[in-house]
């Protein structure tokens, strides 16, 4: 999918005026879900004209990671990734306001002043039903209606999403599937396969002495990913497509102690990856981490996995246009 890169802005002070008295959806978006889907969809349609430009409003880092540093949240689509799926859906720019403690603690009347208002000059919002803001969460889409007469701006508050079963379809439901390699179901409740972007880094060369040359890639320490071995597909900066086979996890069998790494083997690839930013979109759980006894064991058994992960990379085809753009196109 073709069109010009989104625009990341970090500051209210960087917002383009060309881009004031736009539509504006407003939610933290982590996995950019069917549901979140729904109300960035909402946001376009709201439009007088396509060629009116979108604007996304989100908050980085995540809320639950500044307020439990300690115990940060396994987030779905980091920053980065997140902007391109949210450009690739049409929007013009996604403003990552910076969360802090001290923002807070601003009250709903001065986000709503300071932030949409005076900052964005928003003419019509676009959130999801549950999306509270403001110190104690006091803001609230009932809060949006009632000062959007005020300060001259329209709302469109987006009921739950529910998937075919009528389950509603939240962030911390794909953790909870993706915690247990449950990458079909994720993958149901995203709207796409699952997945991840982050730089190649040179490994210990171990996979090309065995015959499975691996691209290797360092993931957040707080990644949910239950460790194992997984049918992927493979994009590379230039935007080429591979299929391939991946392990995450520790290697137990090589290493007792090592650090927690992705490694995909990409099919009927050479060449060379390091220092490129790729993305990894995964299409099946094949089975748990296992520590073999010796390398041989360990051999037959990737070969197998290789197999089974070609078996299941078969005629796959794109589940929507999210999943085109990462996976497909």
């Amino acid at each position: 999918m073709d069109r010009q890169p989104i625009m990341r802005i970090q500051s209210l002070a960087d917002f383009p005026t060309t881009m004031r008295g736009g539509v504006v959806a407003i939610g933290n978006f982590d996995g950019v879900h069917r549901g979140h889907q729904a109300v960035l969809s909402e946001a376009l349609r709201q439009r007088p004209s396509d060629s009116m430009p979108a604007t996304a409003l989100t908050f980085e880092p995540h809320p639950r990671t500044v307020f439990q540093p300690d115990h940060p949240v396994f987030r779905l689509t980091p920053a980065p990734l997140k902007a391109r799926l949210i450009g690739a859906m049409g929007f013009a720019a996604i403003v990552e306001l910076p969360f802090t403690r001290e923002f807070a603690q601003n009250t709903a009347a001065d986000f709503v002043e300071d932030t949409l208002v005076a900052g964005l000059g928003i003419r019509h919002i676009v959130t999801g039903f549950n999306f509270h803001f403001g110190k104690a969460r006091q803001g609230s889409p009932d809060f949006l209606r009632e000062v959007g007469g005020q300060f001259g701006f329209g709302v469109t508050v987006v009921e739950p999403f529910g998937d075919e079963s009528t389950t509603l379809v939240s962030s911390s439901r794909i953790r909870e599937c993706l915690g247990l390699g449950d990458v079909v179901e994720a993958a149901g409740l995203l709207g796409y396969h699952y997945s991840v972007e982050a730089r190649i880094i040179r490994g210990k060369q171990l996979g090309r002495e065995l015959g499975f040359p691996t691209a290797n890639m360092e993931l957040p320490p707080q990644t949910g990913l239950k460790p194992g071995i997984y049918a992927v597909r493979f994009r590379r900066a230039d935007g080429s497509l591979h299929d391939g086979v991946a392990s995450f996890g520790r290697r137990p069998t090589v290493e007792e102690d090592g650090p927690v790494l992705l490694e995909t083997f990409i099919f009927d690839f050479d060449g060379d990856l390091y220092g490129e930013i790729c993305t990894v979109s995964f299409f099946a759980h094949l089975r748990d981490e296992v520590k073999f006894d010796g390398l041989d064991p360990l051999i037959k058994q990737m070969e197998v996995d290789t197999d089974e992960a070609r078996a299941a990379l078969t005629d796959v085809s794109p589940l929507g246009r999210l999943d085109h753009h990462l996976a497909f196109g």
